[in-house]
């Protein structure tokens, strides 16, 4: 209870942080659509254990340590600029799909991924997208105090993880109904250009 203002203020920007719209929200639609609901809970799986990755170098104190080096920061941008981007290439190459009737909506379009990739691929693009980097950097540097037992700060990080994981979960559980994907796949392969050039604008943004 001695910490709980300071667990609402992290639970509120967190909120914030994590349902703004972002290379996750991106890659979460993108599976959702193309692999459907089961692939699409495992990338947000992954997107919810990289949130320990970024509480577990904060705790350690490595985001002071990149707060002082502006060259590590910059090359953790390039590399998480080209992953976005290279995710981008791939969605803007993806074959045309077959031509389907609307009774076959839940028809697999593409091969199915391993959830083992799915779980990666979510996993990658949190654990290298500088904005948490940031985010995760200034919550721990500025919010959560000094004096914060390391118990309650790994507290934090459970919740924020589970939380992330939640939300991502929801909007895979919506974005993956037959008649959601149904709508999208409508378009075919102009909905993966779309979503490529997504990926690659937001790697640019990520750069600059």
């Amino acid at each position: 209870m001695n910490y709980l203002d300071e667990f609402l203020l992290i639970a509120i920007a967190h909120f914030f942080a994590v349902a703004s719209p972002g290379p996750d929200f991106a890659v979460v639609l993108k599976q959702s659509v193309q692999q459907g609901r089961r692939n699409a809970l495992w990338t947000s799986a992954g997107v919810g254990a990289a949130i320990l990755l970024h509480v577990a170098y904060c705790v350690l104190g490595v985001a002071l340590i990149l707060t002082q080096s502006p060259t590590l920061f910059l090359a953790l941008k390039y590399l998480a600029g080209a992953y976005l981007a290279y995710l981008g290439v791939q969605a803007l190459r993806a074959a045309k799909p077959p031509e389907n009737n609307s009774d076959d909506i839940d028809n697999k379009t593409v091969l199915e991924e391993s959830v083992w990739l799915a779980f990666r691929r979510g996993f990658l693009t949190n654990a290298l997208n500088p904005k948490a980097t940031l985010f995760f950097m200034s919550l721990f540097t500025l919010v959560i105090s000094v004096t914060t037992p390391t118990s309650v700060q790994i507290a934090y990080g459970v919740y924020m993880a589970l939380a992330t994981w939640v939300w991502f979960s929801m909007l895979s559980l919506v974005l993956s109904k037959p008649s959601v994907r149904g709508f999208f796949q409508k378009s075919g392969y102009w909905f993966d250009r779309g979503i490529g050039v997504i990926l690659i604008a937001l790697a640019i943004r990520v750069v600059i």
